[in-house]
């Protein structure tokens, strides 16, 4: 025990030391070079450290996301929520509780290791290390914290187009840009940041084409995530697998949440974009019209509500000793469906660069199928307790290729790269083209790259 707290101490000194070296790396090479485009970060969904705050209680500051120990417990008790369809926001089921983003280091501290615990550090839990190691890269090649490198973590339970969002990210904007001495921003935004981005530039068109230079943007579900995001609605989303799954927040739990979240609903598959093939969800069920013949009930995007709201209609949960009912969320659709239009209507400064960087080489949900023919669906709210079949096509494991390059702008390079939806952000080839896009290098050791990349032309030929 005391050799795990001296390693421990140890891993900490390094860290604090390498942190002093690059600090003054960076403001050598600031001032050689005249300063940097400043850099602003933008994470996904699940990609923002999340911590409650009691109003009763001003002392009390508990991070509920990413937590590692008594992870279940704290999520159902603090994360827990409800759609108010008045006000468009997520509110907890505790009226005490607000969910906070912590703004420590300039943002970049809500979206670098999201549980960043002793526990995590001692085991090296990967799985949470989210910005880290793109952090770390942009610090070695001249980036200053608070000067020219920023972070945006937000709620990412709520709207991609919500007020405080909105408000939030036009502020970091402006920071960077005055920080900076002026100097156009940056962004580099992964996944689901990518929405809120567009829906941003869709809204306040002219302050983006004032604020930013380049928009870097990797594994945005642009049409959406079809097979993860169905699924998700109907039987839940499990961020980690394996061993590391066991210290996790569980499917049903997060089920419960995501229900009620505008953000899983503004990912569902566009009904109005020209898929290859349109994803579908299939249903192997008994039809009591004739006489329990089993068949396969077949639902395009456009069809898909009707199975979620009676798959969901018995849907629950228990609270402080209470039932709560959580039914699909028509509200939240609605909401949702205009989210889609601002989507769709975004259009892209001409004083803007945009790049798009996107996973391949893995499987990747696309149609889901519950039951079988020997062993059909009864009632469909037996669909929640299945375990989903899916077809796969190319992408990321969780954006397909064909939803990742259907951005609608004049790209100026869009690359795949052979790695999986949050591998992308660690992944060599990738910490590479962005140095490459942003003109940096580094003065730490040479990178050895671990993954193959597909680089296309504008138009996504090859």
């Amino acid at each position: 025990m005391l050799g795990a707290a001296f390693g421990l101490r140890l891993r900490v000194l390094r860290r604090r030391l390498r942190g002093r070296r690059r600090r003054r790396r960076s403001r050598g090479r600031a001032g050689e070079e005249g300063g940097r485009e400043p850099v602003l970060l933008v994470s996904g969904m699940g990609g923002s450290v999340l911590h409650a705050r009691r109003r009763s209680n001003p002392k009390f500051d508990l991070r509920v996301w990413v937590r590692i120990l008594f992870a279940n417990l704290d999520f159902k008790k603090y994360l827990w929520s409800l759609y108010n369809a008045d006000s468009g926001y997520v509110e907890p089921l505790d009226k005490d509780v607000e969910i906070v983003v912590p703004e420590d280091d300039h943002g970049l501290f809500a979206i670098d290791i999201l549980d960043p615990s002793w526990f995590v550090e001692l085991l090296h839990l990967s799985m949470v290390y989210h910005f880290h190691d793109m952090i770390d890269m942009l610090i070695d090649c001249g980036y200053e914290k608070g000067t020219t490198l920023f972070g945006y973590g937000y709620d990412f339970r709520q709207s991609n187009r919500i007020d405080k969002a909105m408000a939030g990210l036009r502020a970091k904007l402006e920071t960077a840009y005055k920080t900076s001495g002026g100097k156009k921003v940056n962004i580099i935004s992964h996944s689901m940041g990518g929405l809120l981005v567009r829906c941003f530039m869709s809204m306040n068109h002219d302050v983006f084409a004032k604020y930013v230079n380049k928009w870097i943007c990797i594994a945005c579900p642009f049409q959406g995530a079809p097979g993860c995001i169905n699924d998700s609605l109907l039987t839940g989303l499990q961020f980690v697998y394996g061993f590391e799954s066991f210290f996790f927040v569980s499917r049903w739990a997060m089920h419960q949440l995501l229900v009620e979240c505008p953000s899983i609903y503004e990912m569902l598959p566009n009904p109005d974009f020209k898929w290859k093939e349109k994803p579908i969800v299939q249903v192997w069920r008994k039809n009591p019209e004739k006489d329990g013949v089993v068949e396969l009930v077949r639902y395009e995007a456009t069809d898909c509500v009707s199975l979620f709201e009676e798959a969901l209609r018995n849907n629950e949960l228990t609270y402080n000793g209470k039932t709560v009912a959580l039914p699909f969320n028509m509200s939240v659709f609605k909401w949702a469906t205009e989210t889609r239009r601002i989507l769709d209507n975004g259009k892209l400064p001409d004083t803007v660069s945009f790049y798009n960087i996107y996973g391949t080489s893995y499987e990747t949900p696309y149609d889901v199928c519950y039951g079988s023919e020997s062993s059909p669906i009864g009632d469909l709210s037996e669909v929640c307790h299945t375990v989903p079949a899916y077809t796969y096509v190319d992408g990321d494991c969780t954006v397909p290729i064909e939803s990742a390059t259907a951005d609608g702008f004049a790209a100026k390079e869009r690359v795949g790269v052979k790695a999986d939806h949050r591998g992308l952000l660690c992944d060599e080839n990738v910490l590479g083209l962005l140095k490459k896009w942003l003109g940096v290098s580094e003065n730490a050791r040479r990178r050895v790259p671990k993954s193959k990349v597909v680089a296309l032309l504008p138009d996504g030929s090859c």
